[in-house]
Order: C-alpha cells, then structure tokens, then sequence
C-alpha cells in the first residue's frame, strides 16, 4: 500500500534568551518564520511585565502554535457513519489526514472499539484489536468482520512521530468515525453521532438554544483527576456524555475525573434549555506512561511592593503525592533588572527573605554576580540579569516537603514595583515522580486598575497535562480581618494573550469544594460569594492568572493556583 504524505511537521523552536530579549524590545510579538513552521514567542513572565509597560513582551520560553492550519481526516470509501452487517466482512477502509510534506507514524484510537474489527496495517501484522493503544503505521486500515450489533463511535488522532508522542510531536485533532453493525434481522439504524438526552428536562423559558462559550479540552494524562469544562449561555441544564452514553451524575459545567487511569475515552457534553439542544466537541481523555509527569516548574507574580504590611510575599509549596528528599530551586527578586523591558518605578533594592513558618531560611539583598546564579538561571530559562552589580536578589535553595514564604520589600524601606520568581532547578532529564515538585503558589497584593491588576504567571512542565485549581479570594479574605477586599474579583486564565477560561462568581460550584478541601485549602462559607474559581486540566505549557475588579474597583485579593493530584 502506498505510503501517501499527508501531514506538515512542526518543530520547536529554541532562542538564546539574549537575542530574544532584544528582539521582543521591539515588538510585543515576534512571529519567526523556520521552514514550513511559524512560531509565536509568549512567557507568563512576559505577560506579568507588558501589564506594566506596553513595550514589555515575552521573556524565557518558545511556545510553537499551529496559527491558522486545519487537518481533514481522509477515508477511502467509506465517509462516517459507515453501516455493516453482523459476520459479513467489511470493505476495508484506509485513514489519511490532508496535509502536505510529511506523514504520520502512529495514530491513537480511542471510544468504542467495533468488536471483531481491527486497525492497523494487515499486511505487517502491525494492527488494534481494542481501543486506547497506539498503532504505528502511516496509513492504518479498518478491516475485519464485525461480531456484535451496535452503534460504535471511534477517535482517531494521528501523531507525527511513532510511540508515544513526545515534547513536540505534533497531534492533530481527535477525529470522531462511526461504525454501526446491524444484525441480519435487524433495520438499518439512523446514525446518531450526537447523543441527546431523553426526557427533555424541564427548564426556565428561553428564547435562544444553548451556545458553548468554553469547549472541552482533549488531553493526555498518566492517571489522577481530569477536570473538562463545557460553559454554554442561555441558562442550560448540562449532562455530560462518555462514548455514547450518559455520565451519572454529571451535570455540572465541570466534569470532575477523580481516576482517569480508569476512566480513558471521549467525553461530550450536552447542554438543553426550552429553546433547544446543543452538543460541546468532543474532548479525548488518553492515557500514557512517562517518568517526566506534567508539573508546575515556575511560578511568579508582579506586584507593587511598599512598607509594613504591604511588602510582596509570595507563597509556595514543596510536595506531592508519594514524593520524598528536596527540591533544588532558584528563587529570584527583580527590581532594577526590570528597567531595560520599560517598567516604571522599580524597587531601587529588593531584599529576599525566605522564611518556612517564622523560620528564616535564608537571605539576600544583592546577588552580586553570582555565577551560580547566572547559570542555573539560564539552565531554567529565567531572563537574564545582564548588570552584575545590580541590587537584584536571588538564593538557590534546596527544600523538602512544606510550606514556604518568599518575602521581597525595600532594604532601605523604599517602594517599588518588583518580580517574585521560583524555578524549579532540578536538571534536565533527571526528574522522576518520586522527587518532590512546586504543588502550590499564593500571593496576596493590593489590585488596581489597568497596568496594575494582580497577574500570576506559571508554567506547567513535563510531556503530560496537569491538572490545576485556580481561586480569586476577595470577599473570601473578610473571614481572616482583612480590610479593603475586592469585592468582585474576576479571573481570567490565559495562554499568551489568548483568553481560555474566566469566572465572575463561583456559585458554589460543588467540584470546586471538593477539590479545595483535597488540596488543603481555605474554605470559602458562602456560595453566593463573588470570589471566583476556574479547575482546569492543561497542558504543558505557560499560563498566566489575571484577577480584576469585575466592575472596575479596586481592592485586596489573593490568588492561588494548586496541583489538583
């Protein structure tokens, strides 16, 4: 069977941290053309400093997008649904994506596997005969005969590379064929790709049918909680939907997966209103198994820092399930480093202090040069602090499981806008499950308007998705006596400049309780709080946190980002 070239290759890209610097002075963002691929350069750090200057732009990591390019999975004969018969053998049908220049070398097959039929290559024996599972061949056929009636939806996602996809390998979509096998003494079925839930509920009167604002994500995971979102307007009643069949129980706009290991497949959410019926995508939940897990490997927030009890405090935490020893880290204090991106009224001297409880761990207030320093942070991808005698501080500090506070103020009780960083050191290639990871970060500054609403970047590391619970603590703060809230914290979550997920209000969401309550934190009393909650399963990738007055006030709020395990 011919071996046609159906799919574009993309690479990622790697940009010395001093030519990027100088290019992104110029341009809030720098689209570098490489072959047939385009990348756009974005950090969350970046993110943290355009907020204060428009000139600022994307620090430390490449991220390679796939801009405006589209796949279209190809058949051969047989376009979905495709009607067989029970025991008569199938006329074979090849799968190809339509693309140019390079192929695929494995495809994942996902959902309801039809009995009897396999994928894969039949003349090399390289064939599925159940779903979940990786093929590795460019043009996999679908042959055999069926065994079973029934109405069987497959996912099918094509890889670039063979064996499991590694850190820029590009997936296509998730594909949906369906196959549906009747019985010699059954009619012909309708196909139904798109399930609809029966009896329609009953619901408060709507002019207009449901509309996705927040599709599902398709992911890959090594097991644990997978959360899928799937918001619709028009007032619905949700009920989510795995390979064809009803979720019990799940008919809240969050999907919570406590076991994906045991819980793979595709997974669609139905939202319904006395106007209509309306389908989310289709989002695949696969499996993998790899030593380098998706975790949180940087944290860091911009904040305005002044006297007393408005210095910058920063908190983390060092853990993770079944983990033990320390974690080397690199903990950063920008003040002065921050002037050559345009940032106004930098702290002239930050001092670092890193305390666990009222224990001072250790201490900085001027990193002097430190070649140590100069190099981890280059190994980490941190910006570079090109003036070695700058007030800038920074400790590489390694910690065991616990809580700590990074706390950044002026040595000579001045003020000033500063950058709180935390690296995850560990080197390259070297990190397992068992060694302990970032699970947490928190900081709690005075939001403002504009350039000065409360941004938190981080960033989530490894080759599989992690799954993170954000909180917006306004009205929330009152409990503990804290004065001047925000009384209507809104949070968006963003890649880039693109928006993915925003909450004004949580509603009591009851999976935001209970994940709250698995990962220690606080509790929030009222569900009619305007504090707001985003639980989300990403992939790696950099994220920035960005919580505002919903109407435009102003006041204290805490964010909080957690690894939900």
């Amino acid at each position: 069977m011919p071996k046609t070239r159906l799919l574009i290759r993309f690479h990622q890209a790697r940009v010395p941290a001093a030519l990027l610097l100088a290019f992104l002075q110029r341009t809030p963002a720098i689209r570098v053309a490489a072959s047939a691929s385009e990348y756009f350069l974005e950090s969350p750090i970046g993110t943290i400093l355009k907020a204060a200057a428009a000139s600022v732009a994307a620090l430390g990591a490449v991220d390679s997008i796939a801009g405006a390019t589209t796949y279209t999975l190809t058949t051969s004969g047989h376009p979905s649904p495709y009607t067989v018969t029970e025991g008569s053998q199938i006329e074979a049908v090849a799968f190809g994506v339509m693309m140019t220049d390079d192929v695929p070398g494995s495809w994942i097959v996902t959902g309801n596997f039809p009995p009897g039929l396999q994928f894969g290559d039949p003349y090399d024996g390289n064939i599925l005969t159940a779903d979940g599972t990786f093929t590795e061949d460019y043009s996999p056929v679908l042959f055999g005969t069926p065994t079973a009636a029934g109405d069987y939806i497959m996912g099918l996602q094509a890889v670039e590379q063979t064996g499991q996809p590694p850190p820029g390998n590009l997936t296509t979509q998730v594909f949906t064929y369906e196959v549906i096998v009747v019985s010699n003494s059954s009619p012909t079925p309708t196909p139904t790709p798109t399930p609809t839930p029966t009896p329609t509920p009953t619901v408060p009167f709507s002019a207009n049918a449901p509309v996705f604002t927040t599709q599902p994500t398709s992911v890959t995971v090594t097991g644990g909680t997978v959360a899928l979102n799937a918001e619709a307007t028009n007032t619905p009643l949700y009920q989510w939907w795995k390979s064809g069949s009803q979720v019990p129980g799940a008919t809240s706009p969050i999907l919570l997966i406590p076991n994906a290991a045991s819980a793979a497949g595709l997974y669609a959410c139905v939202a319904t209103n006395s106007a209509g019926v309306t389908t989310s995508n289709t989002a695949t939940v696969a499996l993998t198994s790899t030593p380098n897990i998706g975790r949180l490997i940087n944290i860091s927030c911009r904040a305005g820092v002044g006297t007393g009890g408005n210095i910058l405090i920063a908190g983390f935490a060092v853990g993770g399930q079944g983990t033990s020893g320390s974690e080397p880290l690199l903990i950063r204090a920008s003040g002065p480093a921050l002037i050559q991106f345009g940032v106004p009224g930098t702290l002239p001297d930050p001092q670092l202090d890193i305390f666990s409880g009222s224990t001072s761990i250790g201490t900085n207030t001027g990193w002097d040069g430190n070649a140590q320093i100069s190099s981890t942070a280059a190994a980490v991808g941190a910006f570079a602090w090109s003036i070695t005698t700058s007030h800038d501080s920074a400790l590489l500090e390694s910690l065991s499981t616990g809580p700590y506070t990074a706390q950044i103020y002026g040595e000579s009780d001045d003020t000033g806008i500063a950058l709180a960083e935390v690296y995850d050191a560990t080197p390259a290639g070297t990190y397992t499950p068992a060694k302990p990871r970032l699970v947490n970060i928190s900081t709690r500054v005075e939001v403002g308007t504009g350039g000065n609403i409360l941004i938190a970047g981080f960033v989530i590391g490894g080759t599989t998705a992690r799954t993170v619970l954000i909180r917006a603590s306004g009205p929330a703060l009152v409990q503990f006596g804290v004065a001047g809230t925000l009384p209507d914290p809104q949070l968006g979550l963003y890649s880039g400049s693109t928006l993915l997920e925003g909450n004004t209000g949580w509603g009591g969401n009851p999976e935001i309780i209970s994940t709250a309550a698995s990962v220690g934190a606080f509790a929030w009393s009222s569900p009619t709080s305007a504090d707001s909650a985003l639980l989300v399963t990403l992939p790696p990738g950099d994220y920035t946190a960005q919580v505002a007055g919903a109407s435009g006030d102003t006041g204290v709020a805490l964010i909080e980002v957690y690894e939900v395990p």
